[in-house]
């Protein structure tokens, strides 16, 4: 009692000192943001490109603000490294090749169906099938002069960084959402059956929602504000995965007569670099999603996502030192997550200790959540219902809250992400579920996916400890 009693009380101190630092620290980004006011200038005028090249600020400035898209893009792609290694991690050693062969397919689908369709179709600009709601896709292009060297794309005319820079940025965006499906369902879907789901969710699915904000459609037209994508990308991945795991079910052994039994994963060291791989990851996907190098908005982005996600963490192993009554790492690691998942649609505009707040209510949130959605035995192995999809809503709300954006628009807008993200993938899911099926036989669950799917082992040479 005494233990709790003292937890507690350092929590409500931690956060009675956040609340005292509140106005400070909106003085800070009003500064911050003053100063990106008065050093934004308009590009100057040209027409080819040597004339840019020739212009000693301008293009300057170009190659800088481009060379850091890419550098996140490839921070980003780092990402998958940490989901890959997190969701193995949280899984039995059994089903590792599984995992890991399934985040090898993510990225590389990704990429090449967000070329074939997702990008254009996101990004439309006045090339709208319905006006606001609905573009159709096709192939990038593939001559430099429509692209990278054409005099559109070198500028503030298309923006301060190239066509090819904001594709391949985009493009590690778009294969994220899959990856959360993935470590949802983990352990009984069929290799083949996921793989066409997550190709038609990411060149499809996806890039429809994105175009609502993103793309200039009817969220941004209503104000909505998403930064980074706690929305955009998280949850619509975390109700994409909760969609799939109804159709799917939980994995055999899990809830037996009533109670809940836990499947513990086969490596917590694993999981835990999945983890930080992922949170230095999130300096591209939000650091990067300033679109440009501009060193007041890049620096308080990197504060504040650290911050909110370092207060999701402490906030996520308090909490539930408490209500588990033992400090579990699962927890903390889901809990620094959530906390950025938290912080990513109001980055650049939630002050540094708002970011803790919201990031410190993420990771109680995903606590409780995760203990809710075991209770209604819905089977999710890594938490990323919880982490993506309620923590994503909870981020975007934050930017009503905090960040200055009406709250209302807020709601709506991840409300109707949310809930097309669930009913696109139930349709999509459900209608292979009924041609090809989704689950795998109980004898291959029970043998893993590794020798049933793959035929190999993740550990050969492993042997396993034998209880006496």
């Amino acid at each position: 009692m005494t233990k709790k009693i003292t937890l507690l009380t350092l929590l409500l101190t931690f956060m009675s000192f956040i609340t005292l630092e509140m106005k400070g620290a909106e003085e800070a980004i009003a500064v911050a943001e003053t100063a990106v006011e008065e050093t934004a200038e308009e590009a100057p005028a040209f027409t080819t490109v040597e004339e840019f090249q020739s212009m000693p600020v301008a293009y300057p400035k170009f190659m800088v603000d481009n060379l850091w898209i890419l550098l996140s893009a490839a921070l980003v792609f780092i990402m998958h490294l940490g989901f890959a290694t997190l969701e193995s991690g949280l899984t039995r050693q059994k089903n590792t090749v599984n995992i890991l062969f399934k985040n090898v397919f993510i990225i590389s689908m990704g990429v090449l169906s967000y070329a074939m369709w997702g990008f254009i179709s996101m990004y439309p600009g006045d090339a709208w099938t319905i006006t606001g709601f609905l573009a159709m896709g096709s192939p990038i292009p593939n001559g430099f002069a429509e692209g990278a060297d054409s005099v559109a794309n070198l500028t503030n005319q298309y923006a301060d960084y190239t066509y090819w820079s904001d594709f391949i940025f985009q493009a590690m965006f778009a294969a994220t959402a899959a990856t959360i499906v993935s470590g949802a369902v983990a352990e009984r879907i069929k290799l083949g059956s996921f793989m066409i789901g997550a190709t038609v969710l990411v060149m499809i699915g996806y890039p429809i929602t994105g175009s609502w904000h993103w793309g200039g459609g009817w969220l941004s037209e209503m104000g909505f504000a998403d930064f980074a994508g706690s929305t955009l990308v998280h949850a619509f991945g975390g109700f994409a995965a909760l969609a799939a795991v109804l159709l799917l079910g939980a994995r055999r052994g899990k809830y037996v007569n009533g109670q809940i039994k836990p499947i513990l994963g086969h490596s917590m060291p694993l999981a835990t670099i999945g983890v930080f791989m992922l949170f230095l990851g999130w300096f591209g996907f939000n650091g990067g999603s300033v679109l440009s190098a501009d060193p007041a908005g890049v620096s308080l982005v990197f504060v504040t996502t650290a911050m909110a996600g370092c207060a999701g963490g402490l906030a996520a192993a308090l909490f539930s030192w408490i209500f588990l009554k033992k400090p579990d790492l699962s927890m903390a690691l889901n809990g620094l997550l959530a906390g950025l998942v938290g912080i990513t649609a109001g980055a650049d505009v939630i002050p540094p200790w708002a970011a803790v707040i919201t990031g410190a209510i993420a990771g109680v949130l995903v606590v409780l959540s995760v203990v809710f959605f075991d209770k209604i035995k819905i089977d999710d192995p890594v938490g990323a219902i919880s982490v993506h999809g309620v923590c994503g809503i909870w981020g975007t709300l934050a930017v009503g809250i905090f960040g200055g954006a009406n709250f209302v628009t807020q709601l709506i807008g991840t409300a109707a992400i949310s809930a097309f993200a669930f009913a696109f993938t139930f349709i999509v899911f459900g209608i292979i579920k009924a041609i090809l099926g989704l689950r795998v036989t109980e004898e291959e669950e029970e043998e893993g996916l590794d020798v049933g799917e793959h035929g190999i082992s993740g550990y050969p040479n492993f042997q396993p400890a034998v209880d006496h």
